[in-house]
């Protein structure tokens, strides 16, 4: 018997989690000609600390100081039939910008005829009092190139001779590790799920190897590819590993793994991006066809501003 989907429209008939694309994709740019000009105030991000996909908006605008630049709002952890919600907790707030109660309410107001699933980060204009963006990817690189007028401009994730080799790491990572272990959680065939979850672990074995001789994924500063992967590294023992079955080894027994999540950790303000119990209780409690008890476990137990050793490479 094939298991019921977590989301019924993004499954293939042989038990595949296949992801919706993103449905809003304009650019800001920082000379305007896209028609959303880079500025200081006009932005602003929705995200869920949960979200791995909108916590690598949250960390590049943290690391590009672009805090002061583009507001932020946090949606409720606890995402029902309704879809994110904006209420009142810890680390969550309602909406200050628009008054909205859920973010579907954005894509409405961005399209009407919209029919897909509501998802975070969120990129809003709140002069066209439209989306720009709901695509993480592009969020991420126009907050990495376009605002350097009002961030940190010396701080380059995307540096122009590493271009080529970085989108063929991301796109590997993307399909097989950050989409991977989702493909394998979502999977409604033991087929399905036993292709995912083996090649979240080849990729992860390769990665091991890669990072033995080097300090991050391309050599002695983190670029974008790093904190992309590092989202999924920091939920893997939490979540991934026993709420998606992703079981055959955790980060933890990974030693150049485990070493690079602390390292990438301790970077900055990093640490203060990492919410667990907004992660723990979104992916227990939220997805109840994989956990219907909806208890939240205790662990895993790790110290991730341990010592990590790894300035020794370069």
């Amino acid at each position: 018997m094939q298991a019921k989907a977590q989301f019924p429209a993004e499954q293939s008939e042989d038990g595949r989690f296949v992801r919706q694309q993103d449905a809003f994709r304009g650019w800001v740019s920082a000379d305007g000609h896209t028609g959303y000009p880079a500025a200081s105030g006009r932005y602003h991000l929705y995200v869920s600390y949960a979200c791995p996909w909108a916590h690598r908006t949250i960390i590049v605008r943290s690391l590009k100081r672009l805090e002061p630049v583009v507001g932020m709002t946090v949606v409720d952890p606890i995402r029902d039939e309704r879809g994110w919600a904006f209420r009142e907790g810890l680390g969550y707030s309602k909406d200050p910008v628009n008054g909205f109660a859920f973010l579907s309410e954005a894509y409405r107001a961005t399209d009407p005829g919209y029919r897909g699933r509501v998802t975070v980060p969120v990129l809003w204009d709140q002069q066209t009092r439209r989306i720009v963006s709901n695509s993480d990817d592009d969020i991420m690189r126009m907050f990495e190139t376009e605002f350097d007028a009002f961030g940190d401009a010396g701080l380059d994730l995307y540096p122009q001779p590493l271009r080529a080799e970085i989108e063929r790491l991301n796109a590997l990572i993307y399909e097989t590790v950050n989409d991977g272990v989702y493909r394998a959680g979502f999977a409604t065939t033991q087929r399905a799920y036993e292709g995912a979850a083996y090649r979240v672990f080849e990729t992860l074995d390769a990665l091991e190897r890669r990072l033995s001789d080097r300090r991050y994924l391309f050599g002695s500063a983190p670029v974008e590819t790093d904190w992309r992967l590092f989202v999924t590294l920091v939920r893997f023992d939490a979540v991934y590993h026993g709420h998606f079955k992703c079981n055959l080894r955790r980060i933890a027994d990974y030693p150049n793994l485990f070493g690079y999540l602390r390292d990438l950790y301790q970077v900055g303000e990093v640490a203060g991006t990492v919410d667990f119990d907004h992660i723990k209780r979104h992916y227990y409690v939220t997805h109840g066809d994989i956990n219907p008890t909806r208890i939240v476990p205790i662990g895993p137990l790790q110290d991730l501003r341990a010592p990590h050793g790894r300035e020794r490479l370069r």
